[in-house]
């Protein structure tokens, strides 16, 4: 019989692979409290069904490949859906938008004036 979890997708960077985060609870054997812990699956998504924040069902299979132990069932509920940035293209336009060059013209230059020399100590003893 293979097992079958529930759990929230934490990663969806790469094609059809999800990273699914699914915790569970359970009573500490010494302690008694409940304590919560997570387990981390390496899901093979094969029409890319899910994304980031999705709660899906997802079922044991054969070795897929390193990690890969599960396959995606079905989309439980979906998450909260948020438009992704490029952070590198979009700091990179963002500096191209605001990028001005200072204006200098022939009046406003000025020579450097040397520094204050230190007073010099008379020898009169």
């Amino acid at each position: 019989m293979r097992r079958t979890l529930r759990g929230i997708v934490k990663s969806d960077k790469n094609l059809k692979t999800r990273r699914v985060e699914v915790e569970r609870r359970f009573r500490h054997p010494k302690y008694g409290k409940i304590v919560k812990g997570r387990t981390v699956c390496h899901v093979h998504d094969e029409n890319n069904d899910s994304q980031m924040g999705d709660l899906v069902e997802i079922i044991e299979s054969r070795p897929l490949s390193k990690l890969k132990r599960w396959e995606l069932v079905k989309v439980v509920r979906e998450g909260e859906r948020t438009e992704r940035v490029d952070v590198s293209t979009a700091v990179i336009e963002e500096t191209k938008e605001n990028k001005t060059t200072p204006e200098v013209s022939g009046d406003e230059v000025t020579e450097e004036q040397p520094a204050a020399e230190a007073p010099q100590a008379d020898e009169s003893e």
